[in-house]
């Protein structure tokens, strides 16, 4: 069997868009492991833990998904939603590698 998934259009059973979305899910959490590992890089680089929060950049980084998503043709709020949970975590992951590293 070929490990590459075929194209959303390209499908025509369940069992191949399962096995599509199963493989973008992988790559997806690679993704989320490179993302994660920019956190851990944050954590070392900011000197002040107060900086670790900055809505300014969080509400940016959010507004470029949802403007992402929509050139796209996929949802925004959808996306926005996601985003802010992702985002969210970050800040959460990257407070408790700050103190992780300083302690």
């Amino acid at each position: 069997m070929n490990d590459i998934p075929l194209s959303p259009e390209n499908c025509t059973t369940m069992a191949e868009v399962r096995a599509g979305v199963d493989a973008l899910d992988r790559e997806l959490v690679a993704l989320l492991a490179t993302r994660f590992g920019y956190m851990r890089a944050a954590a070392r680089i900011k000197s002040n833990r107060d900086a670790v929060r900055d809505e300014d950049r969080k509400a940016s980084v959010i507004a470029a998904a949802v403007a992402a998503a929509e050139a796209q043709g996929i949802p925004g709020n959808v996306v926005g939603d996601i985003w802010e949970r992702l985002v969210e975590g970050s800040i959460a992951y990257e407070f408790t590698e700050w103190d992780r590293i300083r302690d």
